[in-house]
């Protein structure tokens, strides 16, 4: 399997700078042989064992990534006044078919970066993928930094040490040591690299002018009205002076210390810019300058050229085609916003510069307080997922919002944001879900599997709130933010009108809410009617808020008398703070004021009650909150490792049906083989060649059996009338034999490879589990109700591989027909334990092995507690 094409990748290193990682190629070798030529005698005895030079022959197979199932070498650039350099070489050659030596040489000027475990992670990545399951190297007992990069970087390691030389083996086996020691490496990095960015020493706006209409001269403006502590310089050479600030030619006349670099040029002019900016110092950029990757093929290659630039230079940048960013922490607002919320502890994230504008005035509007702000335009260098470390890193957030288009590492979102979620919840508006992508597929699973549904299952295994509007994004927001987690699902409502206390009622329902009589009051809804006062609020409040049997409280006042309403405000504020002076604070209130609505939240004292229009809004801010506590109050679960699964055996045979002929459905003999090497064998059955030979295969199965035509070209054997059921003697099978071959003639044009005999599985229900491949999100595991109901009823849901325990048992509970699985009116329970097995395994086997690009068990027969289940029928396709 050869290794995608790594040109742009981004490496952070470990001071926060940035350099780029690609393969070496031909046209590398002068280039790598300078590099080695110019480490130190020292580092060149470290790497090569010996004070040597590099040989021609060693330098000739670095630049040959030809074979990576034999041999991988990465290299680390950087730019400087001379232009690109390496600073860094990692490659792999095997020695087997399962284990590779590895060796690393970093520029001694880049030493303690992190470079050399960027690289062994990397390289890691590439090998596991060709099959190759361990590294082996030879370090010079003295080679202390070597030694700590293998020991540090989260892998099995064993090592001898023989006459000052350590022989280190490093087993490939994912495991959560290296996953926690390889995001505590990128957490951390990341963080580095953004502090110049959002609390930099000093800012530099480049385009600035006395246009007003300018956007460079609006940053500047917006700069100084947030009354930014450090020095503010505008870049202009046109003009000499600005607002009485004395403007800069270029950012190579900056004075020392400019961090941050604010550019609004024209795009032809950006790459220039950044060769300024590099030569300044400046460590990070934002490109508000659009033309780029939005507008098409020419716009796209300008901007990797841009991100090339900039990588290569150390630095990292926000956008191009942004708006720019704040921090009101730092009274940093280097954006054109016209209109700021308020300080808060939200942070937002938008990927879009124009919904950005209209979410910030959404946000001022309702006095939603934002802690930080970014658009992070087209995401070619800074994304939600660095925003999104950021946001977890800083004390004064405690949500993150963010609105996407689109996903650039959907895996990595997820794993970020599983962790993030445990601390801060995060509420994402996901643009696009018209656009499901569905595509006309071989198997059920695929067909079922739109990019919708694989953001959905993304989200529910990350903890990650999804909103469906903006508006919704902030009603939620402003719960999470003001308010306690709900301990549970339970709601009093209390109401001065009955009207609104239905709607209140339904809509909590509706979000999953339970709205009954409490020992505080007979009702729920509490209806105080229309003549209630200021002294019936604050009691109620009071007595709701601390009822054992109680876990949330929505109050709604609909005004009656206009002169009432300061006077009732003040009073559910009052029965709010008695509550939380007798020490119940664990409970979460949110207002409803209809009629007549406050532009802000309700104060408390020192608390927050978030104020809704409606009690539908207010009831969906409180169902996701109550579905998020109840989330984040779970173990997280562990992911299970199958050790009697042939992985290395599997991923063998796959690679030697695609050499022989390419991406493919596999026949039924290489099915039942991969199968039983992955510990998944179906119900027993024998292809029969001819009519004589399916009764007497029927014969010695025992009847009833099921006859299946065989052949590539039926995939889905149902919709071709290709199946034959419950044939109880040797005549029934004998004509379905014939039958079948007439319909594999007439349908698909030949004759059939043969007929599957098989058992008939009695009772049970028909579940299906699958496996499809997506292109941005992996393997996505399918399970939902089989056998016909699976297009009638479309009774599937999907999650990432690979699944926690945990996962795999909220994917069986996630499908309307689960109630079928527990035993529902006379139908029989399933044994549900052995079908989470069989899911935890199929997803495991979906990780593992990545030849496998589609895996369908269409049914699987769940059959009584104690009896397991049985792959009835199954479909495979590699490439």
């Amino acid at each position: 399997m050869a290794p995608a094409s790594i040109a742009t990748d981004r490496l952070v290193l470990r001071d926060g700078s940035t350099a780029g990682m690609r393969l070496a190629s031909p046209s590398d070798r002068a280039a790598i042989e300078q590099f080695f030529n110019e480490l130190s005698p020292e580092s060149r005895r470290l790497r090569f064992l010996a004070p040597a030079r590099a040989s021609a022959n060693l330098i000739d197979q670095l630049c040959d990534n030809s074979a990576p199932r034999h041999a991988v070498t990465l290299l680390v650039c950087r730019q400087d006044v001379d232009g690109a350099r390496i600073v860094g070489v990692g490659s792999y050659f095997a020695i087997s078919d399962a284990s590779a030596e590895v060796a690393f040489a970093v520029d001694d000027r880049f030493h303690g970066k992190g470079i050399a475990t960027a690289l062994l992670e990397r390289l890691a990545e590439i090998a596991s993928a060709n099959a190759i399951q361990s590294f082996d190297a030879s370090v010079l007992d003295e080679n202390y930094e070597m030694l700590d990069v293998f020991r540090d970087s989260g892998f099995e390691v064993r090592s001898t040490n023989d006459r000052g030389c350590v022989d280190v083996r490093l087993s490939l086996v994912r495991s959560d040591a290296h996953t926690r020691a390889s995001d505590e490496r990128d957490r951390l990095a990341t963080i580095a690299s953004l502090a110049p960015m959002l609390m930099p020493r000093a800012v530099a706006v480049i385009g600035a002018s006395r246009d007003e209409n300018n956007l460079g001269r609006r940053v500047f403006e917006a700069l100084r009205a947030a009354r930014f502590a450090g020095p503010i310089y505008p870049v202009n050479p046109a003009v000499s002076e600005l607002h009485g600030v004395r403007c800069y030619a270029s950012a190579r006349a900056l004075p020392p210390g400019v961090d941050l670099a604010v550019i609004v040029v024209p795009r032809t002019a950006v790459l220039a810019t950044i060769d300024d900016c590099a030569a300044a110092g400046i460590k990070a950029v934002v490109v508000i300058s659009a033309g780029f990757a939005e507008c098409g093929d020419e716009g796209r290659a300008l901007q990797d050229r841009l991100v090339e630039q900039v990588r290569g230079y150390g630095m990292r940048m926000l956008g191009p085609n942004c708006m720019g960013l704040f921090n009101v922490g730092r009274h940093l607002n280097a954006s054109f916003a016209e209109s700021l919320p308020p300080a808060g502890r939200i942070a937002l994230a938008s990927q879009s510069g124009g919904l950005g504008l209209a979410i910030l005035n959404i946000a001022a509007t309702r006095q939603i307080g934002l802690s930080a702000f970014a658009s992070l335009g087209n995401k070619a260098d800074v994304s939600g997922n660095d925003f999104l470390q950021y946001a977890e890193s800083d004390p004064a957030t405690s949500v993150i919002l963010l609105y996407l288009e689109s996903f650039g590492n959907p895996r990595r979102f997820g794993q970020i944001a599983r962790r993030v979620s445990r601390t801060k919840p995060i509420v994402v508006v996901k643009a696009g879900r018209s656009d499901a992508g569905t595509r006309a597929a071989a198997s059920h699973t695929a067909g079922l599997a739109a990019s919708d549904v694989a953001v959905d299952g993304l989200f529910h295994q990350s903890g990650v709130i999804r909103a469906n509007t903006i508006d919704e994004m902030f009603d939620i927001a402003a719960c999470l933010d003001g308010q306690p987690l709900p301990p549970g699902r339970r709601v009093a409502i209390v109401t001065n009108a009955g009207g609104p206390g239905i709607l209140a009622a339904d809509a909590c329902a509706a979000s999953g809410l339970d709205v009954l009589p409490t020992a505080a009051s007979l009702t729920n809804p509490v209806d105080l009617i229309a003549s209630a006062g200021a002294a019936d609020y604050r009691r109620t409040i009071e007595a709701l808020l601390t009822a054992e049997d109680v876990d949330a409280v929505m109050a709604i006042y609909t005004s009656i008398d206009s002169r009432q309403t300061g006077e009732i405000l003040d009073a559910i504020a009052d029965g709010v703070k008695v509550a939380r002076r007798r020490g119940f604070v664990e409970k979460p209130i949110v207002f409803c004021m209809m009629a007549t609505a406050p532009a802000g939240p309700l104060r408390a004292g020192d608390e927050v009650v978030p104020v809704y229009p409606f009690p539908e809004h207010a009831a969906r801010a409180l169902g996701k909150a109550a579905n998020y506590a109840l989330w984040r109050s779970l173990p997280q679960g562990s992911y299970p490792v199958f050790a009697d699964a042939a992985v290395q055996d599997a991923r063998r045979l796959c690679r030697e049906i695609v050499d022989t002929r390419g991406q493919s459905w596999l026949t039924p003999e290489e099915l039942h083989r991969l199968l039983n090497l992955l510990g998944l064998p179906t119900t027993t059955g024998v292809v029969a060649n001819n009519a004589e030979e399916a009764a007497a295969l029927a014969r010695v199965l025992g009847f009833p059996v099921a006859a299946k035509i065989v052949s590539p070209k039926a995939i889905h054997k149902t919709e071709l009338d290709g199946v034959r059921l419950h044939l109880n003697n040797e005549a029934a099978v004998r004509s379905a034999y014939a039958e079948l071959v007439r319909t594999a003639q007439e349908r698909l044009g030949s004759s059939p490879d043969g007929v599957l005999i098989q058992p008939m599985v009695k009772g049970g229900t028909e579940t299906l589990i699958g496996v499809t491949h997506d292109a941005l999100f992996g393997p996505l595991v399918a399970f939902g109700l089989g056998g016909a109901n699976v297009e009638v009823f479309r009774d599937v849901a999907f999650r990432i591989a690979p699944l926690t325990n945990r996962d795999a048992d909220e994917l069986l509970r996630s499908i309307k027909g689960f109630r079928l699985l527990q035993g529902y009116r006379g139908h029989a329970p399933a044994d549900l334990p052995t079908l989470r097995d069989l899911l935890l395994r199929v997803a495991y086997v979906a990780d593992q092995v990545p030849e496998l690009l589609e895996l369908e068990f269409n049914p699987v027969m769940a059959l009584a507690p104690g009896l397991g289940c049985q792959i009835v029928d199954a479909r495979a396709r590699v490439g």
